[in-house]
């Protein structure tokens, strides 16, 4: 294809925790380059999701949630959501329509200023009638920085293909920055370690010590094309250990088979994964533990 024809742009993927904003970035790339749980704050580093739609190469960067941060991980996430915009030649708003209240979204909204051009995004409209999207619309409509507005369900695909095509349309003349066959710029061995994190948040759930991590320590490919993967679970304290490896170790080989399932499906080959818990004390609040964790940047 000729380069003078093809379009390329950045697109920061905002919202609130559990916006949907990790979902909705997967069925845009049509695979899984974010995890995905119930439990808010799941996404803690900026993941770009790639997909091609005609001649136009977006670059889709998923973020994590907006909210007001308490500790060191918490401000280097939020920091990390609100820098996305920069350069993006579009800003997407994710909101969760269920809500009762949308203060916390209108509170995003002044974070972000006046002079940001928004992409509203109502999300989940599945599970709720036209009228009452109607009147958030109407809500929302009060903000000046609201340009356009989308209705979508992420989890069934509705209206996400005219949003796509609608983004494609709007990003600027640009050779494309990707290999066209490239869905993410995560590292395989991070990726692998956030298949392992959505694991443990899926099965462990409210039990999940908020302070763990997935770090991959070794990755070992074999001429039959398969690979060995050795990955630390880290918690900041002893006591969380024990619920990470649940009886008898029972439940961390559960996290692995489902990991090494999941893993498998996407790399398209077979996986041997071991999994090990690792103590490493208050690591949240050190910095050249959150980089090591690729949760701050360098």
């Amino acid at each position: 294809m000729n380069d003078a024809a093809k379009r390329c742009g950045f697109i920061a993927v905002l919202g609130q925790p559990n916006a949907g904003k990790s979902t909705l970035v997967n069925a845009f790339v049509g695979s899984k380059v974010s995890i995905v749980s119930p439990k808010v704050q799941t996404t803690r580093r900026r993941i770009l999701g790639l997909t091609i739609h005609e001649q136009t190469q977006l670059i889709f960067v998923d973020t994590p949630g907006i909210f007001t941060p308490k500790r060191s991980l918490e401000k280097s996430m939020v920091k990390t959501a609100l820098e996305a915009r920069q350069g993006a030649d579009k800003v997407l708003l994710i909101v969760d329509a269920r809500q009762k209240s949308f203060e916390a979204s209108f509170a995003v909204l002044k974070q972000l200023g006046e002079h940001q051009s928004i992409v509203l995004v109502l999300n989940k409209i599945d599970l709720i009638d036209r009228q009452r999207l109607l009147a958030i619309i109407q809500k929302f409509q009060a903000f000046p920085q609201i340009s356009d507005t989308f209705m979508i369900s992420a989890l069934t695909g509705e209206g996400v293909s005219d949003l796509l095509q609608w983004l494609a349309v709007r990003m600027p003349q640009s050779p494309w920055l990707y290999p066209e066959d490239q869905m993410t710029d995560l590292p395989l061995r991070l990726w692998a370690a956030e298949i392992t994190r959505e694991q443990l948040v899926l099965q462990l759930e409210h039990e999940l010590p908020y302070e763990t991590y997935v770090e991959t320590e070794t990755w070992e490919n074999f001429e039959n094309g398969s690979v060995k993967i050795q990955q630390a679970v880290v918690v900041a304290r002893l006591a969380q250990k024990g619920i990470i490896l649940g009886r008898q170790g029972q439940r961390i080989k559960a996290i692995s088979q489902r990991a090494r399932i999941e893993m498998e499906k996407h790399l398209g080959h077979p996986v041997h994964l071991f999994l090990f818990v690792k103590v490493t004390d208050d690591w949240m609040d050190k910095p050249h533990l959150l980089r090591e964790a690729g949760i701050l940047d360098s």
